[in-house]
Order: C-alpha cells, then sequence, then structure tokens
C-alpha cells in the first residue's frame, strides 16, 4: 500500500483553497481539517476532491471540511500550517473571516473548546472501564495498592474537568492560558465545599459580598459556566492590555482581570450558568427516557443529521456534564448506535455494489465507521446515495431505543463502536446487543431497498 505524502497533500488543498490570502483559519478534529475561508468561490472543490487521501469535501457551520482521517489529520494540518503560517486557531488571522450566524459561532465554539481535551477524557475512561472491568471479574484485585492507584490516575481528568475546559476556552477566545488555568482552579479550589457532596452537608458556607450571598461550593460537574467565566475573562484581559500603560501593563491587567473575573463568575455567572446546565442536562436525560425509549429512538434517527451539519460536537458539553457530575454517561449508546449503523448500511454498499472503485470505498469507510469515526462512510458512501443514509438512521433509532432500555452507560465521551466496549463498564453483553442490532437492521434495510444503479439512486453533483 502506498504511503500518503502528507507535505505533497497539505500543498495540494491549501492551493485549492486559493492560498494563503483566501485562508482566515484553520483548525482540526479527529477526522476532518477544518478551514474557514474569506471567499468559498475561489474554492476548486473538484481538485480538493480528486486529492489523495482525501476522503470527502463539504462545508458545514461555516468551515470548509475536508475528511483525511483520524491520524493522517494530524500530521497533514502539521504541514498545512507550516505552508499557510497559520499558527493555527485562535490567533491572528490573515484575512477577515465571514460572520457566522449566532447559533453556528455557538456550536464552532463548543467544538473548538471540547475537542482538543478529548484525549485527556477518552485515555481517563478507557482506564476507567478497564478497571471497573477487572473488579468485577477479580473482585481481590481491587484491594492491591496498584489498582488504588490507578483508580487515582482514572479519575484526576474527571475532578479536574473545569481546569481542562477553562485551558481550553482561554485558547479558544484568545485569553492567556495561565490566567484561564486560574479562574478554573478558582472554580474547584479545596476551600470550597465539593459539589459532589454538597447535597450531604448540613450547613453551606456563604460569604457576603456586597449584595450577594454566596455559597461556597466549587463547580465540579460543571463546564457551561466554566467556559463562560473564561470568556469574560478574555474579554476583560483585552480591555484592561489595550487601555493600561505598559509599564503597569504587567501589575495591573492579571490582577484586575482575574479579581473581576472570580467576583463576577461566584456572584453571577456561575449560579445562572449551572441552573442552565442543570436544565440542559435534565432535559437530555428526559429526551433519553421519555416515552419508554422514544425520544431515545427519535435522536438516534437525527444524530447523523447533525454529524453532517457539523452540530454534533455541541453533545459534548451534555456528556461531558454527565461525567463531571459522577453519572454515566447516558448519551453514548445513542451516539453508538447511530455511529454503528452508518457502518452497517456502507457494507452493506459495499456487498452489493458491482462498482470496483466503491467496494474500495466503502470497506475501508465501513471500518472507520465501525471504530466510531462515521464521516468517510457518510460523506463518501451513504449520502453520495441516500437510501443507505436513510436506512443507517432507521438502524440508529432501533439502536439508539434498545440502549435506552437497557440502561447502558459509558465512563467517557469521545469513544464508539468497537472501541465503546472498553467504557461501558458492566453493559458488555446489552451493548454487543446494541450493535448488533443498529448494525444489523441498517444492513438489511440497505439491502433490501438500495439498488446499485448509479444514474437513479445518485444525488445529484
Amino acid at each position: 500500500m502506498r504511503t500518503l505524502d502528507h507535505a505533497a497533500c497539505a500543498r495540494a488543498i491549501f492551493e485549492s483553497i486559493g492560498g494563503g490570502e483566501n485562508l482566515a483559519s484553520a483548525a482540526h478534529c479527529a477526522t476532518r481539517l477544518r478551514l474557514v475561508v474569506a471567499d468559498a468561490h475561489k474554492v476548486d472543490q473538484k481538485r480538493l476532491e480528486s486529492i489523495p487521501g482525501v476522503m470527502g469535501v463539504f462545508c458545514a457551520g461555516g468551515q470548509l471540511q475536508i475528511i483525511l482521517g483520524t491520524g493522517t489529520v494530524n500530521r497533514v494540518y502539521e504541514e498545512f500550517i507550516k505552508l499557510s503560517g497559520l499558527p493555527g486557531v485562535p490567533a491572528a488571522q490573515k484575512c477577515t473571516a465571514p460572520v457566522l450566524p449566532l447559533p453556528q459561532r455557538l456550536v464552532k465554539t463548543l467544538g473548538d473548546v471540547f475537542v482538543p481535551i478529548l484525549p485527556a477524557i477518552v485515555a481517563a475512561g478507557l482506564l476507567t472501564g478497564i478497571l471497573d472491568a477487572l473488579g468485577r471479574a477479580l473482585p481481590a484485585v481491587a484491594a492491591a495498592d496498584w489498582f488504588s492507584f490507578l483508580k487515582m490516575v482514572s479519575g484526576t481528568a474527571f475532578v479536574s474537568l473545569p481546569v481542562l475546559v477553562a485551558l481550553s476556552s482561554a485558547r479558544v477566545f484568545g485569553g492567556n492560558l495561565f490566567l484561564g488555568g486560574v479562574v478554573g482552579l478558582c472554580m474547584v479550589h479545596s476551600a470550597l465545599l465539593n459539589a459532589w457532596s454538597v447535597g450531604t452537608a448540613e450547613n453551606v458556607p456563604v460569604w457576603h459580598l456586597l449584595c450577594f450571598n454566596v455559597k461556597q461550593v466549587g463547580y465540579q460537574g460543571h463546564v457551561i459556566p466554566v467556559i463562560m467565566a473564561v470568556w469574560l475573562m478574555s474579554r476583560l484581559e483585552r480591555w484592561f492590555r489595550s487601555r493600561v500603560p505598559a509599564a503597569l501593563d504587567l501589575f495591573v491587567t492579571p490582577l484586575c482581570t482575574v479579581l473581576i473575573t472570580t467576583f463576577v463568575t461566584f456572584t453571577i455567572l456561575g449560579p445562572c450558568f449551572s441552573f442552565a446546565e442543570n436544565c440542559m442536562i435534565g432535559l437530555a436525560r428526559q429526551l433519553s427516557t421519555v416515552g419508554h425509549g422514544i425520544g431515545a429512538l427519535v435522536m438516534g434517527a437525527l444524530y447523523p443529521v447533525t454529524v453532517v451539519c457539523g452540530l454534533h460536537h455541541m453533545y459534548n458539553v451534555i456528556e461531558a456534564g454527565l461525567l463531571s457530575a459522577g453519572s454515566l454517561n447516558i448519551w453514548m449508546p445513542i451516539a453508538s448506535a447511530a455511529n454503528f449503523a452508518q457502518c452497517g448500511a456502507c457494507l452493506a454498499v459495499a456487498f452489493k455494489t458491482r462498482d470496483p472503485k466503491n467496494k474500495t470505498v466503502a470497506i475501508p469507510s465501513a471500518l472507520s465507521a465501525a471504530l466510531g469515526i462515521t464521516e468517510p462512510a457518510i460523506f463518501g458512501v451513504n449520502l453520495r446515495y441516500v437510501r443507505p443514509f436513510v436506512c443507517a438512521m432507521v438502524g440508529g433509532a432501533v439502536g439508539a431505543w434498545f440502549g435506552t432500555v437497557t440502561g447502558i452507560g459509558a465512563t467517557a465521551y469521545g469513544v464508539t463502536g468497537l472501541p465503546g466496549f472498553l467504557i461501558v463498564g458492566g453493559y458488555i453483553l446489552p451493548y454487543a446487543e446494541l450493535l448488533a442490532l443498529s448494525g444489523g437492521v441498517a444492513f438489511a434495510a440497505t439491502w433490501l431497498f438500495w439498488q446499485d444503479a448509479p444514474a437513479q439512486d445518485k444525488t445529484p453533483g
């Protein structure tokens, strides 16, 4: 198999989008190179799609998204940044990016915040799942020192999640990372009552700050208040730096920024957005359990549509909120069912098509979807033929319903498909049934209702 030349791939992409003068910003997630361009008409999409290594190209969320696959995207991104001269998001941009509608900006921001901390959450979740499985299979090992040590390691990312979110948010909003870290640490300071144990506390201490009565409770289990706090911090920092004399900037700007941010956070932002986040997580729980799983069935069907629109990163807020609150991630089985259904539909296309080129694309795309990366299957195969995509929606709906009624939960987010076995703890058998059901229904439906007739079944263009 020929090795991809990452530098050549990056160069071809750079030229196809119109060069540096048309590039506003560049970032990447697990599978896609995400570019913001000044003028979409200057992008040669046909040339982009023909570049070796590119699995698909589409626009979503105000971004030009180029599917490269896991591992490859990291290397191509590094070469691309060298060519473009951009240090990456959110540094100074070479041209003015088009202003996105507010909903798209919010979703993009959430993706930019949560995608970089995925490795930490995945590592912690996988280790938690492995330890949980070991503890169930061999109860005696739970008393060993190394088991206790690994338990401490596995829980660190979740205990410190507000700090990780604060650091990532500071990067996204253009603030000082270390000031962002300080704000995050303040919100989970050891002097505060742990939010997880506040329900059992008889008397919650209170600060009387001006006209505010502030409960001395930390923000463990919350992510949205942290994001809002760091957003405010970044705005204040820029405001002070533009007005404070250079001779005093080092002293005045950090001091005033941290003091004002923490005061406003604990008195206004924190309580308000904690309430909003609790409502959102409560709504997610209701959606996944309402009507004996009907809500989950609907979400399982719609999940791939949000992937197509680039909106699926908004689920990270819900999943992170569930995990940081000490609960299992009940959203994971919905995502996993939807993703594995894409695998089943894509595999049916691979077996049924008579076109060798389609087989070449569909087989690795199905494997990628089985591992939780669905973009190649969705954009490279299923969505092109429409019916396999619809059949996958049906399979995802059935699997999501089953996952909810059987009570499957995970110890991490960002991991679905076959790797999900490592984070479902004692739900291994129901999870296997979920994958078989969602993938099997999608495969069977695609086999029955899709015909290998490109001229009739492909979407125009």
